[in-house]
């Protein structure tokens, strides 16, 4: 049953994108230290997610991995791509296109496994619960967990457009 869940995309009411959007504008203003923690808590519980990074794939202490610049630069490019999509949360078409080249740049630049997207969409909720337990009611957790589908399920279509293999 969880893994129908994760193929397909629940539409978001609009109410549960306002909850969103009010979350993420809080979350966004300290997006650099939220997607290093993200990127932190994903590779430490995955850490084979850390191969596809050349620059911190042999780091094993988290300290070391928050003083990378490297992780920190690539913390901003995930956090700016999710801005964009919560930005957009009205506008389908710019959600698909902007997670479509998430998709294929990772799909066929990066060789990246798409299952480490579910892995690392469901590490930013337990990240953002924690940072913000006062805003994660379980409204907001139900609108965010559509999120993360909606995310995973435009980046795995990429992937299926592309005619990754595994």
């Amino acid at each position: 049953m969880e893994i129908e869940r994760w193929e397909r995309s629940e539409d978001i009411s609009d109410a549960e994108k306002k909850v969103i959007q009010e979350i993420w504008s809080r979350v966004y203003a300290n997006c650099e230290d939220v997607g290093v923690s993200i990127l932190i808590r994903f590779f430490v519980n995955f850490p084979s997610a850390k191969q596809y990074f050349s620059q911190f794939k042999h780091m094993e202490d988290p300290l070391e991995m928050e003083r990378s610049l490297q992780l920190r630069k690539h913390a901003r490019r995930v956090m700016g791509a999710i801005n964009t999509v919560v930005e957009n949360l009205n506008d389908s078409e710019k959600v698909s296109s902007v997670l479509a080249l998430v998709g294929k740049a990772h799909a066929l630049k990066h060789k990246v496994e798409p299952i480490y997207f579910k892995k690392l969409t469901g590490v930013m909720l337990e990240v953002i619960a924690e940072e913000y337990p006062n805003d994660f009611t379980p409204e907001a957790h139900g609108a965010w967990t559509k999120m993360k589908t909606l995310i995973y399920t435009h980046v795995t279509a990429a992937y299926k457009e592309v005619g990754w293999a595994q």
